[in-house]
């Protein structure tokens, strides 16, 4: 029988799906695929269905989804490994974890994907996440090996020695070179972490980060201000950060933000941004000085329903969401960014909800890599009216963002949404063509598809 799916998040890609196949394991993955060579069927994968732009559903496809796939697997306390199912969420991530270790050697992860945990781990390789680190590359760098069944239904194993090429294309792959059925996790000691906050502009921001970073700092982000009729308008910032400390007091096991104050934050972001940012920081400061485990501090509050929550609060507003959209510029570029992001949104008067700063260091592994510099990277949440009319300014003011990064230097992440022309996906990701015939060469069916692959491969194939 046929579903719809949709993405969690933007819920803009409603999906129809032949059927959806809940595989426990890697022989009932194998299985599902030689069940849909025989009758000529595409298949998509999801696991928390977070994935926006068409990543993770294709119509007319068998769908897996790979929740049930969560088991830990294997353990090495010594070298800090973990071997886990690809449908376990982060929060079982850490708690296995911490059973490789001992009290006076603990581990945990070292970066996870911000603003909500019910996110897979076969996803966020598959998307090569990343996470607050101020030193760290994507999540690549963080994957030893990985399990895969291929389109033909074969199990094989893939790292940097073995089959080095398909691990490189899997790792930021979306989903289309196969399923990922287990992963062995790189952890790193589980640290005691002081937070640091200061309320800065936007000019001093990186200058901030090489300082916490010359100063031993692990992680942190800037929170920029939302209100475009304040001068401090993605100028002006809460700046956290987190240095290690040997230090035997108890780490906050409080979350920063309940769900009740979170929905406060959001209605009070469609209704007074000023005091939402207000609010926001003096929260933060509140905070400042307490100490937080170096994995579970990546944990976040995330509601799911704050879709309806605004609804019943804003009924004018008719059914909305945030469309995530993601740029990277080179350091020295920053407040040029910034400039033209300031424009754009006012220009175009998209409403941006909230949205981050946060370093990223140049992934040199994966095959398609989004990090092909040390990057800032600056996230907006942009409010997307469900109507033709409301998602046309959206569109418009992602494109110019886009060409703002571009135009410095930068780049954009590929699979939020299927808004970027044919030329910024040329220009910002120039090996783009190859990925794709990477992907038919190893995939000569096209047995794994989505909506976004579809639509880039047809984009790409144009002639000029």
């Amino acid at each position: 029988m046929s579903v719809t799916l949709n993405d969690v998040h933007s819920r803009l890609n409603a999906t129809k799906v032949q059927r959806v196949v809940r595989p426990a394991c890697a022989e009932e993955v194998a299985a599902a695929i030689q069940d849909a060579a025989r009758t000529n069927s595409a298949i998509s994968i999801s696991g928390g269905r977070h994935a926006m732009g068409g990543q993770q559903f294709g119509a007319g496809t068998v769908h897996l989804d790979l929740t049930a796939l969560d088991q830990s697997q294997e353990l090495d306390p010594d070298l800090g490994l973990l071997r886990i199912g690809a449908g376990a969420a982060w929060p079982a991530i850490i708690r296995a974890s911490h059973e490789t270790g001992t009290l006076e050697r603990p581990w945990g992860i070292r970066q996870k994907q911000t603003g909500a945990d019910d996110l897979t781990l076969g996803g966020a390789i598959s998307a090569n996440a990343h996470g607050r680190g101020l030193t760290r590359p994507p999540l690549i760098s963080d994957i030893e090996c990985l399990t895969l069944v291929t389109p033909s239904g074969d199990l094989v194993r893939c790292s940097r020695e073995e089959r080095g090429e398909l691990f490189s294309l899997v790792c930021g792959g979306y989903g289309l070179f196969g399923v990922i059925v287990d992963a062995t996790i790189r952890l790193g000691p589980r640290l005691r972490l002081r937070r640091h906050v200061d309320i800065i502009d936007i000019d001093d921001a990186m200058h901030a980060v090489w300082r916490r970073i010359d100063q031993g700092f692990l992680y942190g982000d800037f929170q920029y201000a939302i209100d475009p009729k304040d001068d401090s308008f993605l100028r002006r910032g809460v700046f956290a950060c987190y240095e290690p400390v040997s230090t035997e007091e108890p780490p906050s096991t409080e979350a920063d933000l309940d769900e009740r104050q979170w929905l406060s934050l959001l209605h009070l972001a469609h209704t007074d941004k000023r005091e939402a940012f207000r609010r926001y920081s003096r929260h933060y400061l509140d905070t400042h000085g307490r100490t937080y485990w170096s994995d579970s501090m990546q944990l976040s509050t995330y509601i799911p329903s704050y879709a309806e929550f605004l609804a019943r609060a804003l009924p004018q507003e008719g059914p909305t969401s945030l469309m995530i959209t993601e740029l990277y510029v080179p350091p020295e570029g920053l407040m040029a960014f910034i400039a033209s992001a300031r424009a754009v949104l006012r220009a175009t008067g998209v409403d941006d909800i909230y949205g981050t700063i946060r370093a990223i260091r140049q992934d040199h592994e994966s095959f398609l890599p989004w990090a092909r510099g040390d990057w800032a990277c600056v996230i907006f949440n942009l409010l997307v009216r469900h109507t033709p009319a409301g998602i046309a300014p959206v569109k418009a003011a992602a494109r110019a963002l886009i060409d703002a990064a571009a135009d410095l230097g930068g780049s954009f992440y590929l699979t939020y949404h299927r808004w970027a022309t044919r030329s910024q996906l040329l220009r910002c990701h120039p090996r783009l063509p190859e990925f794709l015939a990477a992907k038919r060469a190893l995939d000569p069916a096209c047995r794994f598809q989505s909506e976004w692959w579809r639509h880039v491969d047809r984009l790409i194939a144009e002639p000029l």
